[in-house]
């Protein structure tokens, strides 16, 4: 199950289908170094992206 307090590191590795969605959202960081230690949530907040959105089309895309 993906969490918002999931690095982005982690949910890329354990849910390959996550990318499509990450990038969907302008998340194009999934392969950079601070995508290993930033969360879903904290990478929401960076780029100004609503965290229920991209939990939402997480959960139904990617697992």
């Amino acid at each position: 199950m993906i969490t918002k307090d999931m690095t982005i590191g982690s949910v890329v590795r354990t849910y390959p289908k996550a990318v499509d969605v990450l990038f969907s959202f302008g998340m194009g960081c999934v392969g950079c170094p601070s995508a290993q230690a930033e969360t879903l949530e904290e990478a929401c907040l960076v780029h100004g992206l609503n965290i229920e959105k991209l939990m939402t089309a997480l959960k139904e895309q990617a697992e």
